[in-house]
């Protein structure tokens, strides 16, 4: 199995208008470029975006490099003007929202 990695498109009202895949990687890592996500909603004028991916291990717990890739997203995220609102990783029976988990992370949106 490998990690696939996405990008959920909301509206105003942050219902779900679409959902990206934005990058298929190995088995413990997905290498994941902000214009791939925010692209996407950009050109279909989402209103947020919540990033998600899986961690084939079965260990939902956020790595290093997750945390990285979503301090970056949330960086493009503030210039864009297109708020991220959470990056949820997931196994097969298990899910972290970062947002909740991950101090020190500027989520946009209310909490």
């Amino acid at each position: 199995m490998q990690e696939h990695f996405f990008a959920l498109l909301l509206d105003g009202r942050h219902a779900l208008r679409g959902e990206r895949l934005v990058s298929v990687g190995t088995l413990g890592q997905s290498l994941v470029h902000p214009r791939e996500v925010f692209g996407p909603a950009v050109r279909e004028s989402a209103a947020a975006v919540i990033v998600a991916h899986n961690h084939p291990s079965g260990d939902p717990t956020p790595s290093p490099q997750d945390v990285e890739v979503t301090r970056r997203l949330l960086e493009v995220s503030h210039v864009v003007g297109i708020p991220l609102l959470d990056h949820v990783v997931t196994s097969d029976d298990a899910w972290v929202s970062m947002r909740e988990r991950v101090p020190g992370l500027e989520f946009g949106g209310a909490t």
